[in-house]
């Protein structure tokens, strides 16, 4: 992909999260109090979301390429790896981080895997911008039983994440906060696994790893490469890219 095309993917995956931060949620629930706290959420979560760096623009618009003509993104457990190595071959610092956390009071232990990427502010240096890529960030805040606002605010959020530990940490909040009231309206006890401090060790335990395989690994996920450029400057992308960003 030229640096034409990829200046014109970056700015339409800009464009399309901008048009999407403005469509209102509805809500049904009765009480103004409760509505009010709805709405601040709802808020408060689209300024996140609409708030995208040059930087994490690139790589969502990259990512969003490499798995365009796959059919389920969900479909291997190789897809971080592969995309690693897609973003490595394209010249990015990108690592598969793991991560790991022992047991607390009111923690239990668990791991995770997720994309880290490092960023360089200009070519003649500087610090470099520390971006997470989550390939499956929606699924990590469900809940069982929801209230319909919770739902609603799951569902604005992107299925693939790109952004800062700033950024991610803000969602984060947000999102167990909200989940404590969907959880209490509902009369149900709230899970250690969707506690704020539970949520952030997935991303940001001082215990991490960076995953090493080889540069020739490709097992588990399918080779792709773009049969024309006319994807990109089509309206195809805004079709296909809605089931990616959006429910």
């Amino acid at each position: 992909m030229g640096s034409f095309e990829e200046e014109r993917l970056v700015q339409m995956v800009r464009d399309y999260i901008e048009s999407e931060s403005t469509t209102p949620i509805c809500h049904n629930n009765p009480s103004k109090l409760l509505q009010v706290h709805e709405t601040t959420y709802d808020l408060s979560l689209q300024e996140i979301l609409n708030s995208v760096t040059d930087a994490e623009a690139e790589i969502l618009g990259r990512t969003l390429w490499y798995l365009k003509d796959l059919e389920d993104i969900g479909a291997s457990n190789n897809l971080k790896k592969w995309v690693v190595l897609k973003l490595k071959n394209d010249g990015y610092e990108a690592s598969l981080c793991k991560t790991y956390w022992v047991s607390t009071f009111d923690r239990p232990s668990g791991g995770y895997e997720y994309i880290d990427v490092m960023m360089m502010k200009d070519e003649t240096g500087g610090k470099p911008t520390r971006l997470i890529v989550e390939m499956d960030f929606r699924s990590q805040f469900q809940l069982a039983r929801p209230t319909t606002p919770y739902s609603n605010l799951l569902n604005s959020l992107p299925l693939i994440f790109v952004g800062t530990e700033e950024k991610l940490n803000q969602i984060i909040s947000l999102l167990c906060s909200a989940a404590k009231q969907s959880l209490k309206e509902k009369g149900l006890h709230i899970p250690p696994w969707r506690r704020t401090n539970y949520m952030q060790s997935k991303w940001r335990s001082p215990n991490c790893k960076k995953v090493s395989f080889s540069p020739n690994w490709e097992v588990g996920v399918p080779k792709f490469e773009p049969k024309s450029d006319s994807f990109c400057g089509s309206s195809k992308f805004n079709i296909w890219a809605h089931k990616i960003l959006k429910p």
